[in-house]
């Protein structure tokens, strides 16, 4: 008979508890493990790896499937709710982190922007494997069948196989049918950013203010970027790890003559 627990895997994301993206990654995991889910009480997409410092933070417990341990709103940002979760709600360390199912991209440069891959590289910071899943489709009403699929298979796989200390996974689905997707390839982060504008408008009271615009712009033609992948029709899976040093500068820099 065997008494080990069930892996026990926390669910959050950056577009709210009420989201279609999170409630399809929720009913993904259930057979994986006991599910627990603690996500913001509203979008925080854009937030990237911000923590709340001059607020307070609160807790609600909100209503979710019965499967489900427990479920609770946090009103601060998706890192907030992975401290929080892994400090007050969780009874120990849980095996597996999954953030998500984003609604929209988060490819290439987008993860410096993202709550979603923040959630995750913050389990990566912890020492808990963790996984950011994104769907490149911004319908509220998206169909998320296709990225539930590789959610679970995915989540299964780091369950059993688990992932390098200091890394998580990226990973994007394309916008098709399920049966349209050729599988999953490992990639590296392609370059690609958005060319920035800044629509200069005036609102009713006569005041100038500014709304950010601009075009997503790919330069990088390599065939085993994550934006290649995902232009073929397969599902990108980035590893990622949270050290930024760039240890090809070193030797440059060490010869410059420094006073």
């Amino acid at each position: 008979m065997n008494d080990s627990p069930r892996p026990l895997i926390l669910v959050t994301n950056d577009d709210g508890y009420l989201a279609k993206g999170i409630r399809s990654l929720v009913d993904a995991m259930l057979s994986l493990g006991d599910v627990v889910v603690v996500a913001p009480d509203k979008p925080q997409s854009g937030m990237g790896h911000a923590v709340t410092l001059h607020h307070v933070l609160r807790l609600n417990a909100v209503h979710y499937p019965a499967a489900v341990h427990q479920a609770f709103s946090c009103s601060g940002t998706p890192v907030d709710c992975v401290k929080l979760a892994i400090d007050q709600v969780l009874h120990r360390t849980p095996d597996l982190i999954v953030s998500g199912i984003n609604h929209g991209s988060n490819a290439s440069t987008n993860i410096l922007y993202s709550g979603t891959m923040s959630a995750a590289i913050e389990g990566a910071v912890e020492g808990i494997p963790s996984i950011g899943f994104s769907l490149l489709d911004f319908d509220a009403d998206a169909d998320f069948t296709a990225a539930a699929h590789f959610a679970h298979s995915i989540a299964s796989q780091v369950l059993q196989h688990g992932l390098e200390e200091g890394v998580c996974l990226n990973v994007n689905i394309p916008k098709l049918p399920l049966s349209d997707i050729h599988g999953v390839k490992v990639c590296r982060q392609g370059r690609a950013y958005w060319e920035d504008n800044f629509d200069k408008r005036t609102d009713p009271s006569g005041k100038e203010y500014y709304w950010m615009t601009g075009e997503y712009a790919i330069h990088d033609k390599g065939e085993d970027t994550d934006e290649f992948a995902l232009a073929h029709g397969f599902v990108s899976m980035v590893p990622v790890q949270y050290d930024l040093t760039a240890y090809h500068a070193f030797q440059r820099l060490n010869n410059w003559s420094l006073k």
